[in-house]
């Protein structure tokens, strides 16, 4: 039986710097109008993955569904761009619904800063010596000293981007887990990281500060020479994110565990 197409009236358009982006929101105003994101029964994002991680966190707490199509550079998060009948389109979407993660950090001048993260959470070195790292899990020290450039907590929506770069694994969208992945370790140099359930609470603790300082980012909000992170999934936070039916965004990450 055909999924019933929700009537979609009213929406806004975003678009990031990029030209392509630019031509299109107007041509796409001038054809259906433009109501003002509170207002609106979808956002169509105009742009690359960046664009679509600053709408959800632009936009979040709304409820308003937010529907990418690809007018930027790096698109994983975004649907294929056409003009054509956009609130039929929109209808007939698929809504995905994911979970950001909360990052409370404490710098080293004592002071104590949260960020939420859709895609990850990652501690980097910050010098040109690598950082030293302790790691525990729901108050369990699960890793005395890891040596390493630094390491990461990723949802499913993050796990196909820096995550996977850093040889995480990719994790389907309704899948209850997390990905902690370490970046280019040096000791233990044969640890891959470890897959969580989303309930999981990750601490880290960073070792000789100030010799090996290390940056927390959360998405793109960094913090600076940090002196430990905790990092969980926050569930009271709803994000919607809109796919084409033949381009569900579980498919889309099934998919990319099979390319080489």
């Amino acid at each position: 039986m055909p999924k019933p197409v929700i009537k979609i009236k009213n929406i806004a358009f975003v678009a990031s710097e990029h030209q392509d982006a630019q031509e299109a929101v107007k041509r796409l105003i001038a054809r259906y109008g433009n109501t003002a994101p509170e207002n609106a029964d979808a956002i169509v994002a105009l742009g690359g993955d960046g664009l679509m991680l600053q709408t959800l966190h632009a936009h979040m707490g709304h409820h308003t569904p937010i529907y990418g199509m690809h007018r930027g550079s790096v698109g994983f998060l975004m649907n294929d761009y056409s003009e054509d009948n956009l609130p039929e389109r929109l209808g007939a979407a698929k809504t995905s619904v994911i979970h950001p993660l909360r990052m409370k950090v404490r710098g080293q001048d004592g002071k104590v800063e949260n960020a939420l993260a859709i895609n990850e959470i990652a501690l980097f070195r910050a010098s040109y010596q690598a950082a030293k790292l302790r790691l525990y899990v729901d108050g369990m020290m699960r890793m005395e000293e890891m040596i390493c450039d630094g390491v990461l907590v990723a949802t499913p929506a993050g796990s196909t981007a820096y995550n996977h770069s850093a040889y995480g694994p990719i994790i389907p969208i309704n899948a209850q887990l997390l990905a902690l992945t370490p970046i280019s370790p040096f000791r233990p140099r044969r640890w891959r990281g470890a897959l969580l359930p989303n309930s999981a609470k990750v601490r880290v603790e960073v070792l000789e500060p100030d010799k090996r300082p290390v940056n927390a980012v959360a998405d793109h909000t960094e913090f600076q020479s940090v002196l430990d992170v905790e990092v969980e999934q926050d569930g009271t936070i709803d994000l919607y994110m809109m796919f084409d039916s033949d381009h569900a965004l579980e498919e889309r990450i099934l998919a990319e565990q099979f390319r080489f």
